[in-house]
Order: C-alpha cells, then sequence, then structure tokens
C-alpha cells in the first residue's frame, strides 16, 4: 500500500538547503514587487504594500519561518533605503509601524500553518505505515477482518478475507454469504452461533469449514465481539477469520499419529510406558495393565516397589535412581510379583526423550518378561560347553590334519633333496673313491699318489662347501657377521668367477660403493654371488653378457618387498640371457626348484643367495622379463665401520704352526671319526684319551689329571652335548683348553657360535686341527 500525502504536499518536511531557501525568498520577493509596480506603476514598486504579504507566506511556508523574517525585514530595509530613511511625517511612520506589524502576523501565521501541516502529513505517514503493517500481518496469517452492521445488515471483508474464502473483492459482504460458503455439515451450527450471539452480546469462538467456488475445503476459525447500544440491544459485530487449514492437519496427523502409537503400543507383547520428569507413568499400554490385572488408571499410579521381589528391592532402587539422574539409556533387570501370584523376570530398558524446545520430557520404556531366558540359561551354559569340548575337538582333528600335511610336505622335500642333490654327491664320491682306488693299485707311484690324493680333498671340499650351503638356506648354518668391503671381497673374488663363467661369455665387474661396509659372512657372501653367477652363465648364451654392479644406496619403507627403510649395500648380478616367465618368478627362490634339465643344477642357488641375504639382515629382488635377462639384487645393511683389507687366507701348502706334546681327552661318539681323529693327533705327537659320551668323558677328566686340552664334538648321545661338558670342564678344571667340534649342530650350533671356546668345523684336516691345537693350547708358547 502506497502512503497518501497532504493537499499541501508542496511544503517540504525539512528546511531546504540555503541556497534554495535564499533563492525561494528572493523570487517571492521579486514576484510581489512585480505584481506592485504593474498594478500600481513602477515608481511605487518598492514602496511599502500588501502585496508584499504573499511572499513572506511562501518564504515561510516553503524555507521556513527563518526566512519569513529575513524576507520581512529585507523587504522593510529596502524600502526605507529608497525614501531616505524613516519618514518624518506622522502619518508615514504610522503606516511603516503597521506594515511591519502586519507583516510579523502573516509570517507568523504561515509559521504555524507549516507546523500544522507538517505534523498532519507526519500523522498521515504513520498511519499509512500502520495500516500497511496490519495488511501484511493480515496476509503472512491468513486473517481476514470483517465487519457488521445489526440494524442495516451491511458488511465489511478486508481482502485477506475475500482471499480466504476464495470470493472475488467484488462480491458484496455480509453474512448470507458467508453462509453461503460454509460447508453444508457447518453450515447450521455456524448460523446458530450467529444467533446466540446476536442474543447474548457475546460471540464464542467457531471452528468450521468452506467450499471455495473451486470446490477446495479450508477451515475457518472465527472470532469476534459483538457492540451493544444503552438498550442492551446488538448494533454492530466486528472480529476476525483465521484460515486455519495447515494446523488443522497437523491436529489430524497428530491424532492420527497418536492413535497409530496407541494401537501399535497396545499391540506389542512386551510392557510399554511414558513417564514425566518426576517419573510419574504418563502412559502405559494394554500388556502392562494385562500384567498388573488393574484398571488404566490406576496401573498409571500403581508403585512397582510393591511388585519387587525382597532380594532385588534394594539393588534396582539403586540402579534406577542412578539411571534416571544420569538422563542417558539404562536397564534393568530383576523379579516382579503378577496378578497370578507367579515371580517373573523383567528386563526393561529406558530411554530418556525430550520435547520440542529440547527440554527433557522424561523416559519411554519398554519392559521384557525373560523368565524362560533365565530358565533355559542353565541349559544353554550345558551347550555352550558341549560346543566348546566339540570345537575343541574339531580344532585338534584340524591341527593333525595340517601335521600330517606338514609332514607330507617335509617328505617331499626331503624327496627333492635326494634327487637333487644326489648328483653332486655321487660325482664327489665318484672322485674321492676312484682316487682312493688308484692310489690302493698303485701305491708305490709316488706322482700319482699325491695328484690322487689331491684330486680327493678337492671332492671333500667342494662337498663341503655344498652342505654349508644347504645349512644357509635352512638357516641351521651359523653365519660369522664380519665387517667387510663388498667392493674389497668382490675384487678378491674377480678370477674364480671369471673362470666359472669362461671366456665365452663376457663378464664385467663395476664397483660403485668403495666405502661401503656391510656386517656379512664372507664365505657365504662369496657362495650366494658364486650362484648367481653360475645361474647367470647357464641363461646366456655364447657371447652373452654378465655384469655385478655395486651401489651404495638408501631404501624407503615398502621400496623393496620384505626389505626395511635404511642403508644397504647393492650387489647387482645382471645377464642379457632368457630372463624368467611369471610363473617361474614366483618360485624363484623355492628351494630345490630348478628349470635346468635333470642333473644340471639342485635348484638352491638362488635359495642360498636368498637365505644369506635375509639371515644378514637385508633381502633379494629380481627384475626380469622372459627374453630379455635377467637383474638379482642382492641389498646387504651397512654398517659405519670402515675395516682394514681382509688378510689373504694362508696357502695350502703353508707349514701349520705347531703345539708342544699335549695329552688330548678327544669325545666322539663316531667310531670311524674318533679313530680318524686319534690317528691325526698321534701323528701330530700328542697323546690321546677317548670317551664315548659326556659321562665318559667327565670320568677320564677325574683320572687323567695330565690333560692339556679337551677336544668335543658338540652332538652326543645319552641327553647331554659338548656345550655341557665345556662347561662342566671348565668348572672343574679352570684354565683346562676345551675345543668344540662339529658337522652340524642343529639349534645348540647359535648358542656354540656365541660361546668362550672355539669351534672346529668337520671335515677337517690334520693341518686345521694342527692350527686349532696351536691357536687355543698355550698361545703364549706358541708366540715365544
Amino acid at each position: 500500500m502506497t502512503p497518501a500525502r497532504s493537499p499541501l504536499r508542496f511544503i517540504p518536511r525539512r528546511s531546504p538547503p540555503l541556497l534554495v531557501a535564499l533563492a525561494i525568498s528572493l523570487g517571492a520577493m521579486a514576484a510581489a514587487v512585480v505584481v506592485r509596480g504593474l498594478l500600481a506603476g513602477w515608481d511605487t514598486a518598492f514602496a511599502l504594500s500588501v502585496t508584499h504579504f504573499p511572499a513572506f507566506i511562501v518564504a515561510t511556508l516553503f524555507a521556513g519561518q527563518r526566512w519569513g523574517w529575513i524576507t520581512l525585514a529585507t523587504a522593510l530595509a529596502t524600502s526605507l533605503l529608497l525614501r531616505g530613511g524613516v519618514p518624518s511625517d506622522q502619518a508615514a511612520r504610522a503606516g511603516v509601524v503597521l506594515y511591519a506589524l502586519s507583516g510579523a502576523v502573516t509570517v507568523f501565521v504561515a509559521a504555524t500553518l507549516r507546523e500544522i501541516v507538517l505534523r498532519l502529513d507526519e500523522a498521515q505517514a504513520a498511519l499509512d505505515r500502520s495500516e500497511a503493517r496490519l495488511q501484511m500481518a493480515q496476509n503472512a496469517g491468513d486473517v481476514g477482518l470483517w465487519d457488521w452492521d445489526a440494524e442495516s445488515g451491511e458488511g465489511f471483508w478486508s481482502p485477506a478475507l475475500y482471499r480466504n474464502l476464495g470470493l472475488p473483492i467484488s462480491t458484496r459482504a455480509g453474512v448470507r454469504k458467508l453462509l453461503d460458503v460454509v460447508h453444508p455439515d457447518d453450515r447450521e451450527r455456524v448460523r446458530q452461533n450467529n444467533i446466540a450471539a446476536i442474543r447474548n452480546g457475546q460471540m464464542a469462538p467457531c471452528e468450521y469449514r468452506i467450499v471455495r467456488p473451486d470446490g477446495e475445503v479450508r477451515w475457518l476459525l472465527s472470532r469476534g465481539e459483538v457492540l451493544v447500544n444503552g438498550a442492551g440491544r446488538a448494533v454492530r459485530a466486528v472480529g476476525v477469520n483465521i484460515d486455519i487449514t495447515d494446523r488443522r492437519h497437523a491436529f489430524e496427523k497428530l491424532r492420527e499419529s497418536e492413535e497409530r502409537f496407541r494401537a501399535l503400543a497396545d499391540s506389542a507383547p512386551a510392557l510399554l510406558w511414558l513417564s514425566k520428569p518426576d517419573g510419574r507413568r504418563d502412559f502405559v499400554n494394554q500388556a502392562y495393565v494385562d500384567y498388573l490385572g488393574l484398571p488404566y488408571e490406576q496401573a498409571l499410579e500403581f508403585d512397582w516397589r510393591e511388585a519387587l521381589h525382597p532380594d532385588d528391592l534394594q539393588r534396582i532402587l539403586k540402579e534406577q535412581v542412578a539411571g534416571e539422574a544420569s538422563r542417558r539409556p539404562f536397564r534393568l533387570e530383576a523379579r516382579y510379583l503378577r496378578k497370578t501370584g507367579e515371580w517373573c523376570w523383567i528386563r526393561s530398558v529406558s530411554q530418556p526423550r525430550y520435547g520440542p524446545d529440547g527440554a527433557f520430557s522424561g523416559f519411554i520404556g519398554i519392559g521384557i518378561d525373560i523368565t524362560d531366558a533365565k530358565e533355559h540359561e542353565h541349559d544353554l551354559e550345558d551347550i555352550n560347553e558341549l560346543l566348546a569340548e566339540r570345537v575343541a575337538a574339531a580344532l585338534a582333528e584340524r591341527d593333525e590334519a595340517q601335521a600330517r600335511l606338514h609332514h607330507g610336505q617335509k617328505l617331499e622335500a626331503v624327496g627333492q633333496l635326494t634327487g637333487g642333490v644326489a648328483h653332486d654327491f655321487n660325482n664327489l664320491l665318484t672322485v674321492i673313491t676312484g682316487a682312493l682306488d688308484l692310489i690302493q693299485r698303485r701305491p708305490d707311484d709316488v706322482e700319482r699318489r699325491d695328484r690322487m690324493i689331491e684330486a680327493a680333498l678337492g671332492a671333500a671340499r667342494r662337498g663341503e662347501r655344498l652342505t654349508h650351503q644347504l645349512l644357509a638356506f635352512s638357516r641351521r648354518q651359523a653365519l660369522k657377521p664380519e665387517a667387510v668391503r663388498i667392493d674389497d671381497l668382490l675384487a678378491e673374488s674377480e678370477p674364480l668367477l671369471r673362470r666359472a663363467v669362461g671366456e665365452a661369455v663376457q663378464f664385467t665387474l663395476t664397483a660403485g660403493a668403495p666405502q661401503a661396509v656391510a656386517m656379512i659372512d664372507q664365505g657365504q657372501f662369496d657362495a650366494a654371488i658364486m650362484n648367481l653367477v653360475v645361474n647367470a652363465r647357464d641363461a646366456v648364451s655364447l657371447g652373452g653378457i654378465i655384469e655385478i654392479r655395486t651401489e651404495a644406496c638408501a631404501l624407503a619403507d615398502g621400496q623393496i618387498q620384505d626389505v626395511a627403510a635404511g642403508d644397504y649395500v647393492h650387489v647387482e648380478v645382471r645377464d642379457n640371457g632368457v630372463g624368467m616367465a611369471p610363473d617361474v618368478l614366483a618360485r624363484a627362490f623355492e628351494p630345490f626348484f630348478t628349470t635346468k634339465e635333470i642333473g644340471k643344477g639342485t635348484g638352491l642357488g638362488l635359495s642360498q643367495a636368498y637365505g644369506f641375504a635375509r639371515q644378514s639382515g637385508g633381502g633379494v629382488a629380481i627384475q626380469t622379463t622372459a627374453g630379455q635377462g635377467a637383474a638379482v639384487s642382492l641389498y646387504l645393511p651397512r654398517c659405519g665401520e670402515a675395516p682394514a683389507l681382509p688378510a689373504p687366507a694362508a696357502a695350502e701348502h703353508e707349514q701349520p704352526p705347531t703345539a708342544r706334546r699335549l695329552n688330548v681327552l678327544l669325545v666322539e661318539d663316531d667310531a670311524e671319526v674318533g679313530e680318524m681323529v686319534s690317528a691325526m693327533l698321534v701323528e701330530l705327537g700328542h697323546t690321546v684319551v677317548r670317551a664315548v659320551d659326556v659321562k665318559q668323558a667327565l670320568a677320564a677328566l677325574d683320572r687323567h689329571a695330565e690333560l692339556d686340552v679337551v677336544l668335543t664334538d658338540l652332538v652326543m648321545p645319552g641327553g647331554r652335548s659338548g656345550l655341557d661338558l665345556a662347561a662342566a670342564v671348565t668348572e672343574r678344571r679352570p684354565g683346562l683348553a676345551v675345543i668344540l667340534s662339529t658337522g652340524y649342530a642343529g639349534e645348540a650350533q647359535p648358542i656354540a657360535a656365541e660361546t668362550p671356546w672355539p669351534l672346529l668345523r668337520k671335515p677337517y684336516a690334520a693341518d686345521a686341527l694342527a692350527r686349532a691345537l696351536a691357536e687355543n693350547v698355550d698361545p703364549r708358547s706358541q708366540a715365544a
């Protein structure tokens, strides 16, 4: 709605700017002078005259009272200046005074009129704003105003009421027209409500339906006041009609929801209830009522403490108080007396509920009869125990089946070992037995005898290396790690590697880590490199290329599978041979797996390299593509030490150190080995005392006080090992030298490697035995 303006809307509500006010005042005065000059002659244009008064009024109304006074003063001063000052004639002076008084009255009256007009305009504007807000409120709330004259029957409806009724604005307002749109089922009730209002002078609120011309049914709420005259007769009624359709629909939905909730609650086999914030029941379902056997109202007020079992009363009261105080879900479980006189177990679960404003409204609870469950609880425990026994039996059966499977796998591995290694050992035994046979046939041929002995010894040493490789892979061969430079080891091994490769294959060694140091077993490292080079040799054709590269590198976590993050020495053996297919690569590290022809290899090359690298704290990775060669990488952890170059091994023909004549206690359970070692000791000039187990050795120790050293095997019968004997010897005869000897010590070997006693590995020759005795018995006399 656009607010109406005053008829004198040309009068500004605020005083105009200075220049505008000045222009209005001068313009009004100039117009008055022109009118005076035109009507009375130009010689009297500036004379004091009533024609100036409209200029005073215009200046006051447009520019404000101050400018009215300025205009009056300007006109009076101009006229007096043109006359030469105040006239001396008394009548003329009286005219000047009369002009000034009349002008002042005119300015005052105009200023008053201006103030009145402005206030009326502000009041009209406020009224317009109020009506606009009222209209907006009516539209927003679907509130329609009506006014009805009881004497004339004429009525007034606001636009909002027409909209509520769905009628055009041109429809004549009145009670009859209203009744025409009221729903037929509600029409008589509305009519009687109007008659009662006229008769009693009071109108009660009334809700009814209307049917709009388009057929839509809406709900209206009518409220009003009846005005009566002095005689108490109704003369007028005013009120509002409010569209409450949405509220009515919401009420209907709420009522339907409550009915569905009640129906659902009453059909539930469990006890349901709603409680108020003070704990009193607000609603209970039919199962609740049936359980107590009381009328609904009495069931609402029932105190459950009267039905609680005495043994559960104190516990439940404490748990209930704590649960309700927490305003969180809580559960109770106790025995209650039902109307039949039976004690029943009931488990109740209470959940807090909150109103639309978030305020706590009480709890909603459910109670379930768990008597049967309690009665069967013992049976369930028995069943669980039975199931546990059956599960244990099933697990035992599964473990037994797994054990049989593992045993079968072990037997298969042994079979593979027998088939894979038998060829190599047969070759070695052929050399040894053939050499011994030839020596036996012609013992006088010294040159031939020495050559055959050398061949037999070489074959025996190769058998020793093969045994050590098998033990390293199975992690049974204890390594002797030392801090060494990898590049130096490879430089020493290069001639041997070249001979293994042969002249038909190009072999290069690129040492890129001169200062890189790793803690490894030198012999196992040499064996791993030799295995990788031999595999590469077998994979390349004539004219192929094999290259060994080294570098120092740092690996991130997960960069190489199964290799932890850290600093490593990377040793890579690369060839341009046939490579590996994916299925072959997947089994590359399996022991005894080989793609070579039968009799050409044992399948332990990559397995030994893998076992050595893992046992040294590193890992192995293979990069290969079928037909495009392969690169096998060893990653060995770096350490910070920088040892000197390893000393060259003593030549085989070099004379071993000698010891003084010694009394040796030899403890060996194998008769043939014992005879052979005894012969070696006698050949070296020592005296030998024999024992086959720990018990005999301790007895011999007590009988022979002259003993200088005990040479004992690690693994012996009787349940006690060479380590037990060494400990007993040290305790009984402190200072008596002990040398351990073994070919394979099983689980005891890693422990033996950490003991203070030296370990002599089988097989060994007389020179090695002499060296061990010289280095470990009376070393000071040897140095002298």
